[in-house]
């Protein structure tokens, strides 16, 4: 894989991640009990973004990192999937 591919990889991953990750440790101002006037009680209490932003590159990295090792340490790829999951649609054998 160029680098080229390996930058775009992390970056559409980074983007998954990051929405999959923004929801958690939010704590909203109604649970703070502290609503700003003019704001609805379901805003966030704060800023959280730094830390959004370090945990969603903690997470790709270590997910790009199982895929590195997946295709460049097992050599497996894209077309090995169907292999690794077992076929449950055969009847066993007597």
């Amino acid at each position: 894989m160029s680098w080229v591919s390996f930058l775009a990889l992390f970056f559409i991953t980074w983007w998954v991640v990051l929405f999959a990750i923004l929801p958690f440790s939010l704590r909203t101002q109604d649970e703070d009990e502290d609503v700003t006037l003019g704001t609805v009680s379901s805003a966030p209490r704060g800023p959280h973004m730094l830390r959004a932003v370090l945990r969603t590159t903690i997470v790709t990295l270590v997910l790009l990192g199982i895929f590195y090792g997946m295709t460049r340490g097992l050599g497996l790829g894209i077309d090995d999937i169907p292999h690794i999951v077992p076929d449950f649609s055969r009847s066993p054998e007597n």
